[in-house]
């Protein structure tokens, strides 16, 4: 049996699921001595605050950096921001950690996000105006789309040390992306935004003091080849696998278009250890809150502006994202996450001590809508409310757009009385489920975690 525990942490939501606050406390319970990133890009916010009131926000940074020795591995297929890794370091230096790039390792084949594909990604997000998608505002799908597009433009980390290949892709992605965007923008309220980043796509010059920044890092981090990655998932000890964003916002599950571009579920984790040689069991262990949220656009049947008093002192409604909206807990959309993500072996509750503040937050147990296609949901037999709803065939988006508008009309119906307390919760969750929850977070450090059960088939390592 291998030495090595393998464990995943995935979202069941639309983010902010407290992913941040279980990859700190099991790096603590677990001696975790490395966090993978397998997903997405900077995009991420995991917050972490530790007893003493130090936070940080982590984006491409593993979220148990404050653990001394703990270290991150950005594993392809991850998209690299330079830039803001560098940023990100600065912030983590202030909140007293040294030393955060000398505990990378960034796997040379990880896609890279430039000014270039910043700049694109938000002008298009600011050309849809009311109709945006909530894009975080940092390259992320501009940077996979181009990709695919432009694959011989694309840069991966490993190219960042080869500088005169980098400056010949920077300017062909330059010219290319240029092309798809006039002077004006479609929604005039946003012009001055537009010019500001279409200036970025005009300056020819941008390309070599981006490259001169980013040397920082490559000296302090070079490219990690295939072979250090997978000596790195074979030592001993405990892996955590942090995933970014959550299950309802992957991009073939999800609800399109308001959606991230990466795929978020165990099949992602389980493809990056198998691209280390890594055939050991992985864990996996879906995080949740006991309450939805999302951010921007898209999709909430349960939001309920009366729960806006509820605290989010690291989700502002501002930035590109848009509002913050808050719902009630929502049987279905667990239900559906839990369909597409495929077995876990258990799940992880934040925010608890929500029942103290809130007294009347309860479950959806089913939607009224007349409309819906038989396609997309199932009914209850005598009430005729939608009781489940019906991902589509793999890569299906219209399926998924169509879910989408389905989700955005329908009604929440509330089932029985307001939740109880933690506990009525919990073993709510567990009977819904029929999967342990295995910890309960109470407030925002690790200093506030409960054990509530352990793993039906402990690792012979504990």
């Amino acid at each position: 049996m291998s030495s090595t525990r393998l464990v995943s942490l995935l979202g069941l939501g639309f983010g902010d699921c407290g992913k941040g606050l279980f990859t700190d406390y099991l790096c603590r319970q677990w001696g975790a001595h490395t966090v993978v990133r397998f997903n997405g890009g900077a995009q991420a916010g995991h917050n972490v605050v530790l007893p003493d009131g130090r936070h940080h926000t982590f984006a491409q940074f593993g979220a148990g950096s404050f653990v001394p020795g703990t270290v991150t591995l950005l594993a392809f297929p991850v998209i690299v921001h330079p830039g803001a890794l560098l940023v990100e370091d600065a912030y983590l230096r202030r909140a007293g950690v040294d030393g955060a790039l000398r505990r990378i390792l960034i796997d040379g084949r990880c896609r890279v996000t430039t000014p270039y594909h910043q700049a694109a990604g938000r002008m298009r997000e600011l050309q849809r105006g009311a109709q945006a998608h909530g894009s975080c505002g940092v390259g992320v799908g501009e940077t996979a789309g181009h990709g695919i597009d432009h694959p011989d433009q694309i840069i991966h980390y490993a190219d960042l040390v080869r500088p005169a290949l980098a400056m010949a892709k920077l300017e062909g992605m330059r010219r290319t992306l240029r092309t798809d965007f006039g002077e004006r923008c479609a929604e005039p309220a946003n012009q001055d935004a537009y010019a500001a980043e279409l200036s970025v796509l005009d300056d020819a010059g941008m390309a070599a003091r981006w490259l001169e920044q980013v040397a920082q890092l490559t000296r302090q981090a070079p490219p990690a080849s295939r072979a250090q990655v997978a000596q790195r998932l074979h030592l001993p000890g405990c892996v955590l696998f942090e995933g970014a964003q959550g299950v309802l916002l992957d991009e073939w599950r999800g609800f399109h278009p308001h959606t991230t571009w990466s795929s978020i579920g165990p099949a992602s984790v389980e493809a990056v250890a198998l691209d280390a040689g890594q055939h050991g069991r992985i864990e996996h262990l879906g995080i949740l809150r006991s309450y939805m949220t999302r951010h921007g656009n898209g999709p909430l049947p349960t939001h309920d502006a009366r729960l806006d008093h509820l605290p989010e002192p690291h989700n502002a409604s501002d930035g590109w994202q848009g509002r913050f909206r808050r719902g009630h807990p929502d049987a279905l959309l667990l239900r559906y996450a839990l369909r597409v993500a495929g077995p876990l072996d258990g799940l992880l509750v934040s925010h608890l001590d929500v029942f103290g503040r809130e007294p009347h937050l309860r479950w959806c147990g089913g939607y009224q809508d007349d409309d819906a296609a038989g396609d997309l949901c199932t009914r209850d037999p005598v009430s005729g409310r939608i009781d489940a709803i019906l991902p589509g065939a793999a890569h299906d988006l219209a399926h998924q757009e169509r879910l989408g508008h389905l989700l955005a009309r329908a009604r929440a119906y509330y089932a029985g009385e307001p939740v109880a307390d933690a506990s009525a919760f919990v073993a709510q969750l567990e009977a819904l489920t029929g999967l342990p929850v295995l910890f309960g977070s109470h407030g925002p450090t690790h200093a506030t975690m409960r054990i509530l059960k352990p793993l039906s088939e402990p690792h012979p390592m504990l």
